[in-house]
């Protein structure tokens, strides 16, 4: 639960430190004083999106920082998914916005993104505004709200992912039917183009051997003159280099008896032989395999030809692009050949699918069903006491004809307050005092069950007033409990300010410069004051006083 909340240069609110406590608490203030500015900034903290124009004028960045006390509930998972520190008991998160533009999220001092920071805040507080009372015109809050006291969540994550499969293979069924129609249109054409390609025969490193060899072929007679006569330099039968080599090497190896170092040069002249000797050789063989062939001539051209208008017409810059592009044609055939075998193959699936949609929607729809007959009358008891003596409410389930993301059921709350007055949606006859009553009444049925640490109701008491206030006051008390969860009211009504075991007021003060909103806790003598403010105005009476002293019980 929220312990402490710090903010610092937001809208009017220049520094502010305040400590919460468990159980039901107020705040209280006239209006204009900043009970919605600091909602904004809890807020913000909770991941909303920021507003430059609330940094304080004249500061350089806001800051708003919250400590949480979750000792008594079970977030290790949340923070252990998202490699953040954690004690097992304190929380702190904070946000901080510059007046650049930037904006930065931290849970525990690690910098964090803000979609982050907002899932661990919609776990964290659950502000209740007016603006969510419209929320019960909506039927998918409705279904959430069964889900919730149905404790169904295993069975609806479970018939979720079904339920993408399901969807996911219709898509892939009819991107095959479209694939399938274009392609039959497409077949001939595509065939040809495969085929072209495929009888040519293509290799990746063909073409550069082939522009090698017509290189040679051109130049047969050059190449062929140039390697005869270095061939005759090294080798001929008058004084080829081959020949004077060696006979270097004889000389030399004669004196080598009386000219020792004479030995080791005709050493190495011997190993200049052997290379020179291997040249000569491979000349030789070059020489006798070079010549002019115009048939090979003509084919080498025109292969080079054929690849050449290959890569014009498939628009490739080389043979290796159009050897993909033959391989993907082949691909596109294969899957065209084979479609109608696919298409089977995905229909069989998407009814297997079914099935077990079918299977897990109706296992969800009785949950539902137990679910909804218990909010039913536990709506009727609660309501009864909230001035609605007569009062009919029904969770309406009817099935949807085709699956949705959260099953085939489709939950309508029907409502009427008065007897003999048949029940319509909420939306159509619920008044707004009694949209706030029921909600208030939804909010204590289901808070039990999702454990939330912190509950906030935003002036949840419009439309309401005398005794129906105190009642909605105590069922807020009760889901205050002091231990596992806090609740907060921002209220006008002094039947429910009474209620709060802690009383907190905001108020503003104007200097010279500037406007500047506060929050304070207050005293037991001046909670008297302001409960009797509420009750009377501006001018204290001591009637009012009185009746202060009264509603707290003294």
């Amino acid at each position: 639960m929220l312990r402490t909340l710090h903010i610092q240069s937001y809208a009017l609110i220049e520094c502010l430190d305040i400590d919460f406590e468990g159980g039901f608490s107020v705040i209280t203030g006239e209006t204009g004083a900043g009970k919605s500015i600091l909602l904004g900034a809890i807020g913000l903290l909770l991941g909303q999106r920021a507003d430059l124009k609330m940094i304080k004028a004249g500061a350089q960045r806001c800051v708003i920082e919250a400590r949480f006390d979750l000792s008594n509930y079970d977030f290790a998972n949340y923070f252990t998914a998202h490699d953040l520190d954690f004690d097992g008991r304190e929380c702190i998160i904070r946000r901080e916005l510059t007046a650049t533009g930037k904006s930065r999220a931290f849970i525990n001092d690690t910098p964090t993104p803000l979609a982050d920071l907002k899932e661990l805040g919609d776990k964290l507080i659950d502000i209740h505004s007016q603006h969510q009372n419209l929320l019960l015109n909506q039927e998918g809050f409705q279904l959430h709200l069964v889900d919730a006291l149905a404790k169904d969540q295993d069975l609806l994550t479970q018939y979720r992912a079904t339920y993408k499969d399901y969807t996911q293979a219709h898509a892939e069924l009819a991107e095959a039917r479209r694939q399938y129609e274009e392609g039959r249109k497409e077949e001939d054409y595509i065939a040809f183009q495969h085929r072209q390609l495929d009888e040519a025969r293509l290799s990746e490193d063909e073409e550069t051997e082939l522009e090698q060899e017509l290189s040679t072929l051109e130049h047969a007679e050059e190449i062929k003159s140039a390697l005869y006569q270095g061939l005759s330099a090294l080798d001929g039968d008058e004084g080829g280099a081959v020949t004077q080599l060696r006979e270097a090497q004889r000389l030399l190896e004669a004196v080598a008896r009386v000219y020792p170092p004479a030995q080791e040069l005709a050493e190495r002249l011997d190993s200049c032989y052997i290379e020179l000797r291997d040249i000569a050789d491979e000349v030789s063989t070059g020489a006798e395999h070079v010549d002019y062939d115009p048939e090979r001539l003509a084919f080498v051209s025109e292969r080079i030809a054929t690849l050449h208008t290959l890569k014009q017409k498939f628009r490739k810059e080389d043979v290796a692009g159009l050897i993909a592009l033959r391989d993907e044609l082949a691909r596109q055939l294969a899957l065209i050949q084979h479609s109608d075998e696919h298409i089977h193959e995905l229909e069989q699936r998407i009814a297997l699918l079914e099935t077990d949609l079918d299977r897990q929607a109706r296992r969800l729809t009785q949950h539902r069903q137990q679910a909804a007959t218990a909010l039913e009358a536990e709506m009727r008891q609660r309501l009864v006491p909230l001035g609605m003596p007569n009062v009919q409410f029904q969770a309406q389930m009817l099935p949807e004809t085709t699956f949705g993301p959260h099953g085939r059921d489709k939950v309508t709350f029907l409502f009427s307050a008065n007897k003999n007055v048949p029940m319509q949606p909420i939306a159509q006859v619920a008044s707004g005092g009694e949209i706030s009553r029921l909600m208030l009444a939804l909010k204590a049925l289901i808070s039990g069950v999702e454990k939330l640490p912190t509950i906030i109701f935003d002036e949840i008491d419009t439309g309401v007033s005398g005794h129906i206030a105190e009642q909605m006051a105590a069922i807020m008390k009760e889901m205050g409990d002091g231990q596992h969860r806090q609740v907060i009211s921002i209220t006008h009504l002094p039947q429910i300010a009474a209620m709060g075991s802690q009383h907190y007021r905001v108020y503003k003060t104007d200097d010279s410069d500037a406007t500047t909103s506060h929050i304070v806790r207050l005293t037991p003598e001046e909670r008297i004051e302001e409960l009797a403010r509420m009750l009377s105005g501006s001018t204290l009476t001591q009637a009012a006083i009185d009746n202060a002293r009264a509603l707290l019980g003294l």
